[in-house]
């Protein structure tokens, strides 16, 4: 059975889906995507992954995991269900099943979904599943409604006491949290790696912190993303907790994966039983889990194989050279049609996609403006998200059109109203639809967004689904991470890409090896593509860093465009306070976006050392026997360097220069893939294109 869901929102096709049919065997077939329920087990599938459950009614308990690539099976030692909630039954009750074959649009790559839903005493749960061709993972969506026998979540008196730790991990009955994803393997050499994930990048400027491990006996880790591997089998798997990070998670029970030699669960779900509705069903947090064979490329393509599957990445709605002139610092003070017409005329020598306008070119006044104002009752001004009319006086028609001509996609900033855990983000989602109507602008910066409770969550993802089917998907939400209890990097992810800092000359704080270092360290486990990375304008507040040698200044232009090639670049500054000698930069980005969507397409992990102002460092993205390679010799004297990359031992590989001081070369890969790279100066970088021969 096919549907077609192309700008359908389908949190509201889950509340509206008519009743299941009687329990039956059931069998679908989509490409390589299967599901079969036989007898007493439901088994999903594709060509990489196969995972077998006791039905038990619908309350799903794993019985087999296998690695199809591999030829790897897991004879799993699942007791209790994989959703097991403290004081509810272990087994279901009136369970039905369903799938549909959900094919490419806008809004989805394709993909087989699956529905399981039943009830365990007043509770009713449905699962999700979805399956995708060639992928190497299953992910499930949880939704809940009716009644809970008991509260979830349960404060300990002392998290450090080891029995209560104990305590903590017990399943089901007799537990204090709920457990909503788990594995019992056998063997007890387990390797792990738990990663935590930190945004609020106003205060935060390492963003990943991952902990390396051995299982043992009850130990609870923190973090969005488990990987494990057991070292007799080299074999593992992954699991991928869809949540924001960890210290802003809902109803946090202090970790997220509990790990006992061989049995993984993961714990969590961002609500409790309160936030259950008796009528409606409340969405939880999401979780995958894959496998791969062992080795740190195979875990991180595994992932990111996963990761590039769920939201339709495309050309000319997701790949954009942006221009924000927020990051000098002007705020709102010269925001007006006149101003926004030149900085338009002077992206264009630059090679910008996009001009987004920030704060200020509304008709209300924002606690951000230089002139005083207010995020608080915003709907009591009805024409607050309308054109400033002393600013635009013809609207931002003027803008959008000359726009048009000189291609460049015109942007807006939009802070949705957070005033009663966003009562009227309805109005917040019409204001933005009816710009999207009016001029057809379509990519919003969403600012000042702060979920601390369940309703707050669900409003705001109602706001955005509502914006995306209005704009059948056609729309992109920049979501600030900037501060506030927000998405992070692993929530909300089906509607755009993350704005992911503010730095600023103006407080000597942007200094551009941290902004490398940050986006090389979260694109080990986040894609790359998915972030806005800014590049400032380095001639301004030079007296900020006198003597220091990592001042933007001591850079080129050039080079501070560079390190945002691997992400979304962001041009974080007013141009028409560039000099002139900015502008040949220009060059450099039109060569760039000639190769931008053939980079991003592949996948782009970080190589070299992590980047510290002195080291060797990169990318390399990764399509078949073909990619790009972006490489920065920073501060130091060293004139080549042997950087470990995703080759093959053995393999011949033909590089040739596309920007950047690089020449072309042939070398034959040594162990881990290693290649010898060479550039002339300090502070220099070379994007090549390559294929292996």
């Amino acid at each position: 059975m096919k549907k077609q869901l192309w700008g359908i929102s389908l949190f509201s096709l889950f509340l509206t889906a008519p009743a299941f049919a009687a329990v039956q065997p059931y069998k679908q077939v989509a490409g390589d995507c299967k599901v079969e329920l036989k007898q007493d087990t439901l088994t999903l599938e594709n060509s990489l992954i196969k995972r077998c459950w006791l039905w038990n009614n619908g309350n799903l308990i794993t019985c087999k995991l296998k690695d199809k690539k591999n030829g790897l099976e897991w004879q799993t030692r699942n007791s209790q269900p994989d959703l097991a909630l403290p004081g509810e039954k272990k087994e279901g009750d009136g369970a039905t099943i369903r799938a549909e074959e959900i094919p490419a649009s806008l809004q989805f790559t394709r993909h087989l979904r699956v529905f399981v839903e039943y009830a365990i005493g007043d509770l009713q749960v449905r699962k999700v599943f979805k399956v995708y061709p060639d992928c190497p993972a299953i992910a499930c969506e949880l939704y809940l409604k009716g009644k809970a026998s008991q509260k979830w979540v349960k404060t300990l008196d002392n998290p450090a006491d080891l029995q209560n730790i104990e305590k903590l991990t017990q399943n089901s009955q007799g537990g204090n949290v709920p457990v909503m994803e788990q594995l019992v393997l056998e063997g007890k050499h387990w390797q792990l790696e738990a990663v935590e994930f930190f945004d609020v990048t106003d205060r935060f400027n390492t963003l990943v912190r991952p902990v390396r491990a051995l299982s043992y006996r009850d130990c609870l880790y923190r973090g969005n993303l488990l990987f494990a591997e057991n070292t007799e089998k080299e074999a593992g798997f992954f699991m991928l907790k869809e949540a924001p990070t960890s210290n802003v998670q809902l109803y946090y029970p202090g970790g997220d994966f509990m790990v006992s030699e061989g049995t993984f669960r993961m714990v969590g779900l961002g609500i409790d039983s309160a936030d259950v509705k008796a009528d409606e069903w409340t969405k939880a947090y999401s979780y995958v889990t894959g496998t791969y064979r062992s080795g740190e490329k195979q875990k991180r393509m595994a992932l990111r194989n996963y990761q590039m599957r769920i939201r339709p990445f495309l050309q000319d709605r997701d790949e954009m050279v942006m221009l924000n002139t927020w990051g000098d610092r002007g705020q709102d003070t010269r925001v007006n049609e006149a101003f926004c017409l030149k900085e338009l005329e002077l992206a264009s020598r630059l090679g910008i996609t996009h001009f987004q306008i920030d704060d200020g070119w509304q008709a209300g006044r924002s606690a951000n403006s230089a002139y005083g104002g207010s995020f608080k009752n915003i709907w009591d001004n009805p024409d607050y998200w309308t054109p400033d009319p002393g600013r635009f006086p013809n609207g931002l028609a003027p803008i959008v059109e000359r726009g048009k001509e000189l291609g460049i996609e015109v942007c807006l900033w939009f802070n949705p109203s957070i005033q009663h855990d966003y009562a009227d983000w309805q109005k917040d989602a019409d204001a933005l639809i009816a710009l999207y109507e009016k001029y057809g602008i379509r990519t919003f910066k969403i600012d000042g967004t702060f979920f601390d409770n369940k309703l707050s969550e669900s409003r705001l993802r109602s706001l955005y689904d509502r914006v995306m089917e209005a704009t059948g998907w056609k729309a992109v939400l920049n979501l600030d991470a900037t501060a506030g209890r927000r998405g992070g990097y692993f929530f909300f992810n089906e509607y755009g890409n993350i704005f992911l800092e503010n730095r600023y000359t103006d407080w000597g704080n942007y200094y551009p090896y941290w902004s490398l270092r940050n986006l090389w360290m979260l694109s080990r486990y986040v894609a790359p593509q998915s972030l806005q990375i800014e590049f400032l304008n380095k001639w301004r507040n030079g007296d900020k860093y006198k003597g220091d040698r990592f001042a933007p200044a001591t850079y080129s232009f050039d080079y501070l465009f560079a390190i945002t090639m691997a992400a979304q670049p962001l041009a974080w500054f007013e141009a028409s306070n560039l000099p002139d000698e900015a502008f040949p930069t220009g060059e450099v980005i039109k060569k760039y976006k000639a190769i931008q969507h053939d980079f991003h397409t592949g996948s782009v992990f970080p190589v070299g050392n992590e980047p510290s102002g002195k080291s060797w460092c990169g990318f390399q993205s990764i399509k078949e026997k073909k990619g790009y390679f972006l490489v920065f010799r920073e501060y130091n004297d060293a004139e080549s360097f042997d950087m470990d990359t995703f080759f093959e031992p053995g393999d011949e590989v033909e590089f040739k220069p596309v920007i950047g001081a690089g020449k072309a070369f042939r070398s034959i890969t040594s162990g881990n893939g290693r290649i010898r790279f060479s550039l002339p100066q300090p502070n220099s970088y070379a994007l090549y294109s390559y294929r292996v021969l």
